[in-house]
C-alpha cells in the first residue's frame, strides 16, 4: 500500500513536471544515447530496433543534497527491445503511456504492463528485459529517476 502511494505521488510529480517543463527556465537534459548508426539491411533484419529516451526535465532536488530528479519519455518502436542494463543507484518509476511493454528485473518473473500500469525499480536493479510486445504499434513510457547527481541514468551491460 505504501509503495502504491509512493508510485502515485511520483506519477503526480512527474506529470506536473512534464506539464510545466515548457514554461520553466530549466533546460531539459541532453540524451546520453549516441546518435543512431546506419546498419546494413542484413543487420537490420536480425537486430530488433531499440528504444530512444527523450528527457523532459532534470533538476537537482533542493531538499535532498546530491540527488537529481529526471523525467523522460522512453519510446519503443514496434518490436523494439532495450539491451540489458542498470540504472546505477537511481530509484526508477515507470508508467506506461501507450502500448504494452514486457519487463524483467533480475530475480523476478517476466511481467507484461499495459497502458496505465506502472512499476518501480530499486537502486542497483539489473534490468534483463524491456521490450515492446507489438510488431505494429509503438509503446511509450514515462520514466522518473531519482539519482545521484552526475550519474549516468542508463548503463548497458558490457558485450560478451
Amino acid at each position: 500500500m505504501i509503495g502504491t502511494r509512493i508510485a502515485g505521488g511520483l506519477l503526480a510529480v512527474a506529470t506536473l513536471t512534464a506539464a510545466t517543463a515548457c514554461s520553466t527556465s530549466n533546460q531539459p537534459a541532453h540524451a546520453t544515447r549516441p546518435p543512431a548508426t546506419v546498419a546494413s539491411p542484413a543487420a537490420m533484419a536480425s537486430t530488433p530496433p531499440t528504444e530512444t529516451l527523450k528527457p523532459l526535465l532534470q533538476q537537482a532536488l533542493p531538499n535532498v543534497k546530491g540527488k537529481t530528479f529526471t523525467s523522460a519519455v522512453v519510446d519503443f518502436p514496434p518490436n523494439a527491445r532495450a539491451l540489458p542494463h542498470r540504472h546505477g543507484q537511481a530509484f526508477v518509476y515507470a508508467y506506461v503511456l501507450e502500448g504494452t511493454v514486457r519487463s524483467q528485473l533480475e530475480g523476478k518473473p517476466v511481467t507484461t504492463y499495459h497502458q496505465g500500469e506502472n512499476w518501480v525499480e530499486q537502486p542497483g536493479a539489473h534490468h534483463l528485459l524491456t521490450e515492446n510486445t507489438s510488431q505494429t504499434k509503438r509503446a511509450k513510457l514515462l520514466v522518473v529517476f531519482v539519482s545521484n547527481t552526475g550519474d549516468k541514468l542508463k548503463v548497458d551491460d558490457p558485450k560478451s
